[in-house]
């Protein structure tokens, strides 16, 4: 099997992506030719299922260490698991393709915890990560092998596990003339800062914070769960920043951190959202300058972090970005006006839709296992060394 397809000139892959937006399952077949970061990739077909709202709300309680219960997950890593054979089926047929015509399927799984450093004060606290939606029963429906549980492999020589995508967006956006950082701003944002030229280990990567989560919660909750985040923007752009609030949510220490760092909702999640929450109702803000104002955090943490970590060290002009952050235009706006020196626009603009990148991303990481190929970015995640990530299922 691995012979046949290392022997194609061209290989089309299924990549799928479950973010911790929780939002739903992005399903991108992409077309792929070479193999390192020499990889081309063609984006063939891109599909997004959304989850329902109680079944978003059900992979909010795994991720919350008092509601979490281990049936649960059990249950959910195969409920997962056949959600997203099903995605795979369902963008292949709307493709018009056929099963005979893919090669591989790749998936990311669903995140619902992640320890990137040893916990304090607890001998069985160890550094790890877990993805659920189990890809035996993905390759079993699809009839197709599948890749999937990168992260793991990260950890296992030094590295937190995360951010992944820089090593993509590496292969996919570097420049020879222009540096850049692409900024994917899903329910947590991370960046990639490509200097003009540069080589791979010279890349600067990290989790910048929250993205959307916190906004999203915040929609949902005044709202009274009738929606789930501020499409393009829209609430927040009636309200106005609180700015000795804001100033109070930047001073969390996660901010100060060195990179190499990541995080999650175990930082960042539903409670973090719901005690700032508590604290904007506690002294009398309007919805709309609540959303405001959050919309303002993610902006400015994500700014910040430029400022701190990159600037110093890399010339930059371009921020491209991609994730659901990308539609929302008064956090674009936001992140324009904190970024007065540099081109703040959507990662469209270069081939590789904002909404698709993260899916395609695990594609390219699904063929390089095949190859045999390291695919993470020891720059990125603090690996020793670079590692071929994943495991296979057959079908």
């Amino acid at each position: 099997m691995f012979s046949t397809l290392q022997a194609k000139a061209e290989r089309l892959v299924v990549g799928l992506m479950s973010g911790t937006s929780l939002d739903g399952i992005d399903a991108a077949i992409v077309r792929l030719e070479g193999k390192g970061i020499r990889t081309k990739a063609e984006l063939v077909h891109f599909e997004s299922y959304a989850y329902e709202d109680a079944f978003r709300e059900k992979l909010k309680l795994l991720c919350s260490p008092d509601h979490s219960r281990t049936p649960h997950v059990c249950a959910m890593n195969f409920e997962l698991g056949n959600r997203f054979a099903d995605a795979v089926l369902e963008t292949v047929a709307r493709a018009g393709l056929t099963m005979n015509e893919i090669d591989l399927v790749s998936s990311h799984g669903q995140t619902i915890w992640h320890i990137p450093s040893d916990i304090q004060d607890d001998p069985y606290g160890t550094r790890s990560t877990l993805q659920i939606g189990d890809i035996s029963v993905i390759a079993k429906q699809t009839g197709k092998p599948v890749v999937g549980d990168y992260r793991t492999a990260d950890m296992a020589v030094g590295g937190q596990g995360a951010p992944l995508t820089p090593y993509v967006d590496y292969i996919l956006f570097r420049d020879e003339e222009k540096g850049r950082i692409v900024q994917n701003i899903g329910g947590i944002g991370n960046c990639a800062s490509l200097p003009a030229g540069g080589a791979p280990n010279e890349v600067i990567a990290f989790d910048t914070g929250p993205g959307n989560m916190i906004i999203d919660q915040a929609v949902y909750q005044l709202s009274n769960g009738s929606k789930s985040y501020d499409a393009g923007g829209e609430w927040a752009s009636a309200g106005t920043v609180q700015h000795a609030l804001l100033d109070e949510m930047l001073q969390h220490p996660y901010f100060n951190l060195q990179p190499v760092k990541t995080t999650g909702r175990e930082m960042f999640g539903k409670q973090y959202a719901n005690d700032w929450l508590a604290r904007a109702l506690e002294i009398n803000m309007r919805p709309e300058d609540i959303i405001a104002t959050f919309t303002a955090f993610t902006a400015r943490s994500i700014a910040d972090s430029y400022k701190q970590f990159i600037f110093d060290k890399q010339d930059i002009h371009e921020v491209l970005v991609s994730g659901g952050g990308a539609h929302n235009v008064t956090l674009m706006r936001m992140l324009a006006e904190y970024l007065p020196n540099q081109t703040v626009m959507s990662s469209d603009s270069y081939g590789i839709t904002g909404d698709s990148k993260e899916a395609v991303a695990f594609a390219i990481f699904g063929d390089h296992y095949m190859f045999g190929v390291p695919n993470n970015l020891p720059a990125a995640t603090g690996a020793q060394i670079p590692t071929v990530m994943g495991k296979l299922a057959l079908p």
